[in-house]
């Protein structure tokens, strides 16, 4: 008589090991949805309220490390969501986090950037005055070098000719006249130096650069007078004569032209 096979699976103690370990695996497959929603990045307005607050939080308090927290959250947008308004936002808001932690040359980037790539957006204006307010930060006094200067103009020009009704037109109206005065008191600098060193040729043409380029800033009296000068010391007494002439004409009672009365023989 065959004696009857006792499979394990018949064991008690088996039965429940192996109900258990379905068991396990039924409680794994249920928690893992849940575990990657837990993981599931925010949606692209949290980020972007989030970036805001920690901005907020950084100027209210003066938190710096919280501005780098919020540029972190803006840059989720735009990798994550590129295609939404708020990545396009979120580009505008990390310049400006930049702007506001005086990393000139990063928010500059962005500034750049956002008018490059969108440039039917109603933002533009703003990029651009932005994007000379870097430069503006970053430029010298007119006794040194004016390159910040001299790109910082380059940026109002393209405002004030593109979008003169802009809410920044009018401001930057005022810092377009500001940097370009920087500029000519630059060339009088210069042209004072030759001068001084009786190069009268280099200086006329310094003096004569800011007559043409900056007219109408303040400089356009003293401009002419050093240049009739100059001109005297080069034994051009007509060109001379006749600028001087011009600064009565037009200057009348100012101190320019009582010294240009003093060079005209037939004044005295």
């Amino acid at each position: 008589m065959k004696r009857a096979v006792s499979w394990p699976w018949s064991r008690p103690f088996l039965r429940c090991a192996a109900l258990g370990a379905v068991g396990v695996l039924g409680v794994a497959c249920a928690s893992a949805p849940k575990d990657v929603a837990q993981e599931e990045m925010p949606s692209a307005e949290a980020l972007y309220a989030q970036g805001e607050a920690q901005l907020e939080k950084s100027s209210f308090f003066g938190l710096l490390h919280e501005r780098d927290k919020a540029i972190e959250s803006f840059q989720q947008i735009i990798d994550n969501y590129p295609y939404s308004d708020y990545a396009v936002r979120a580009e505008l808001r990390i310049g400006d986090a930049y702007f506001e932690d005086e990393r000139y040359e990063e928010a500059l980037s962005y500034y750049r950037d956002f008018a490059e790539l969108h440039p039917q957006h109603e933002q533009v204006p703003y990029t651009l005055y932005r994007a000379a307010l870097c430069h503006v930060r970053q430029s010298k006094d007119s006794n040194r070098d004016q390159t910040a200067t001299r790109q910082a103009l380059t940026y109002l020009d393209k405002l004030l000719a593109r979008y003169p009704q802009a809410p920044q037109a009018k401001e930057a109206e005022v810092l377009w006249r500001e940097m370009r005065s920087r500029l000519a008191e630059h060339e009088m600098q210069i042209a004072d130096f030759y001068m001084d060193r009786e190069e009268y040729q280099s200086a006329a043409d310094r003096f004569r650069g800011v007559l043409n380029k900056y007219p109408g800033l303040g400089f356009d009296a003293q401009a002419l007078y050093n240049l009739g000068v100059c001109y005297s010391n080069m034994d051009l007494d007509d060109e001379a004569q006749r600028i001087f002439e011009v600064i009565l004409k037009n200057y009348e009672g100012s101190d320019v032209a009582k010294a240009a009365a003093d060079l005209i023989p037939a004044a005295n």
